[in-house]
């Protein structure tokens, strides 16, 4: 992929990160806090498009991140920084993962088939949004967090775009979201399904959905990350490629 689409889909990354935390700028990198929660992929830190940061800007970075108690890390494409990560690792940062960031342009969504006994559904209400999140939660490992499961302004506005698999007796059993269209890019995140329900196709139909949502609203670059295991494969299945690699640097 040319290099100014890599440049684009970074500095999107770096705007959605910036949005409802606070950020501080430490030499060529964007820190970003999200107050109140500790997790820490939620608080990160990301360079600027082809940031060349010292020994000095790494070490300020690190104590930036242990001053407010957060696990001092970074996430990024290493086609947009490729000098960054060889002055992180020698400032003690070590490789969490590298996962391969896929990109879907418009006229190349593969249909697929809603399983029998599922629907697809957008998510409208409070109400309704609380159980898809809860749903996404539960799927990912987490606990249920119940009533403190509370959409985001942008999933109730609709600016996010959001999906939910309902069962025909109106249980919810998985979820998944694409990210306002932001010049031309959309991120979908967050597609989880119930443990009981995997392997059917509900995955592979909710991306569509949202894949097919966001080209609609203007995304000219719509991308994901796929987590662990098979989500690669139903991804490309769906109609995305693998065109760069985002990494993730740590100081545990």
């Amino acid at each position: 992929m040319r290099s100014d689409t890599i440049d684009a889909l970074q500095s999107y990354i770096r705007t959605t990160a910036a949005n409802f935390r606070e950020t501080e700028r430490i030499g060529p990198f964007l820190a970003t806090f999200t107050t109140g929660n500790d997790h820490m992929f939620l608080n990160y830190a990301i360079p600027d498009n082809g940031g060349k940061p010292t020994a000095q800007d790494v070490a300020k970075l690190t104590e930036a991140f242990r001053a407010r108690g957060l696990t001092p890390r970074l996430e990024f494409l290493t086609e947009a920084a490729p000098e960054a990560e060889a002055v992180l690792v020698e400032g003690g940062y070590t490789l969490e993962r590298r996962i391969p960031l896929m990109v879907c342009p418009p006229g190349r969504v593969v249909g697929q088939p809603v399983p029998g006994g599922i629907a697809l559904k957008t998510p409208v209400t409070p109400a309704e949004l609380r159980l898809m999140i809860r749903a996404q939660t539960v799927a990912f490992g987490e606990p249920d967090p119940g009533e403190h499961a509370e959409p985001s302004s942008s999933q109730l506005n609709g600016d996010t775009i959001s999906v939910m698999a309902v069962t025909e007796t109106g249980e919810c059993v998985g979820g998944g979201v694409a990210t306002a269209v932001l010049d031309g890019a959309s991120e979908i995140a967050g597609i989880g399904v119930l443990d009981g329900y995997r392997q059917r196709g509900i995955a592979a139909a909710l991306t569509e959905h949202l894949a097919r949502e966001a080209h609609a609203r203007g995304g000219e670059s719509v991308f994901l990350t796929p987590g662990a295991g098979q989500a690669e494969r139903v991804y490309g299945r769906v109609g995305f490629e693998t065109v760069a690699e985002c990494v993730h640097l740590s100081i545990i």
